[in-house]
Formats: structure tokens, C-alpha cells, sequence
């Protein structure tokens, strides 16, 4: 699906996603992005990643973020990494200045039977939709277009707001209606990647790989 230089942009977020490794190129290893948060970006909610970690890296700006209930300010050359089932929120807080941050994301230990590479056919649905006009100013989609989402790919994303209860009820009933209603949670349309360019060497350099 994505290869090195493959970019993924959601123009209602401010988020612009480099892909230094790849669905088809990551081998064993995580799969890498370089992430521009433009000023006052911020990622659609508060979730967890039930079978798969995550670290961020800033290699520019400032990365404001919410892991575990605990709020940090990353700047550069820090770190932070979120194990699975960890909840966590991230956001670009300065009004100017963009944040430029290197992205893993892999299994997390014992989640052998999870592909990870649903992760990114995840995000480019959902970038998908909001650069065609589908979602609202946060980057959220309608209550049906998300239900169908959610139940598909429960294995790698759960939003913490409605609570658990609330929306195991109400998957219950959005999803089934959703998909009744035409709506999909994958559209190839959406998913595949909105451009490529080549990534800049020092990126890469960044992220242990070489260029080629």
C-alpha cells in the first residue's frame, strides 16, 4: 500500500505524513513517518492502540501530549513512547511554529496475529474523509461513518470518549445501521496515498535509514 517517500495529508487536521517505511517496505521492523503537525493541530480524540505501541521523536517545534493522563511538552531530540493499551492525545500548541516528529509504530509484544499495516489503511481512511469534506472542524466523521469505522478496526484503535459501555451499546446498534446505509470502513478511494515525494536525507539519517 505505501512505500518510502509516500505521503498521507489531512488538510482539516494539520496533519502531513512523510512514510519513511512503508506497508510494502518495513521488513520486520516498525513502521516509520515523518509527522509535520502544522500550527493548532491536534489528532482527532483521546485513544489507545490495544495491540500496538508507539513513539514519537521530535526532530522540530514542540509536541504537546496527554499519555496516561499525564501531560507533556516534548521538545527537541525527546521522546516518548505509548505502550498499548495506554491511553494517550497529542497536539501542536504553538500558533506558529510547525512540529516536525519521526513516528514508530509496531506489534506490541505478543500480538503476533495483529498486522500492523492496518494502522496506516486506518489513517488514510480517515484522512480520506476529511479531505473529501466528510468530517466536521476536528476531524471526526458523522455518528454512522464512525461506528462503521470503530467495529472494523477495534484490533488497532479504541476512542476513550463515550465510555466503554456507552459505545459497545452503541456500535451495537450505528454499526449495523451504517452498513445498511452504504457506509464503509475501508474505501480504497480513500486509503491509498495522496502523493509521494522524496524525503529529505537527514530525515532518513534520523530514523536509521539511507536513502535508495
Amino acid at each position: 500500500m505505501s512505500r518510502c517517500g509516500d505521503v498521507y495529508e489531512n488538510k482539516v487536521t494539520g496533519e502531513y505524513a512523510v512514510i519513511l517505511r512503508g506497508t510494502e517496505d518495513r521488513g520486520q521492523g516498525p513502521g516509520i513517518a515523518h509527522l509535520t503537525a502544522r500550527p493548532g493541530a491536534a489528532v482527532v480524540g483521546e485513544h489507545f492502540h490495544p495491540n500496538l505501541t508507539e513513539r514519537f521523536t521530535v526532530l522540530r517545534g514542540r509536541l504537546d501530549a496527554c499519555i496516561a493522563g499525564k501531560t507533556l511538552s516534548l521538545g527537541l531530540g525527546q521522546s516518548a513512547t505509548v505502550e498499548a493499551g495506554v491511553a494517550h492525545d497529542w497536539w501542536n500548541s504553538s500558533k506558529t511554529e510547525e512540529a516536525h516528529v519521526l513516528v514508530e509504530v509496531d506489534r506490541a509484544p505478543g500480538a503476533d496475529n495483529v498486522d500492523p499495516n492496518r494502522f496506516e489503511l486506518l489513517i488514510g481512511m480517515l484522512f480520506g474523509l476529511a479531505n473529501a469534506g466528510k468530517v466536521d472542524r476536528k476531524g471526526r466523521p458523522s455518528s454512522l461513518q464512525a461506528a462503521v469505522i470503530a467495529r472494523e478496526f477495534a484490533d488497532v484503535i479504541v476512542f476513550t470518549h463515550p465510555p466503554p459501555s456507552i459505545q459497545r451499546v452503541a456500535l451495537g446498534i450505528l454499526a449495523p445501521l451504517g452498513h445498511l446505509l452504504g457506509y464503509r470502513a475501508i474505501d480504497p478511494d480513500y486509503c491509498k496515498p495522496h502523493g509521494h515525494v522524496t524525503p529529505a536525507p537527514e530525515i532518513l539519517a534520523r530514523a536509521g535509514l539511507t536513502a535508495g
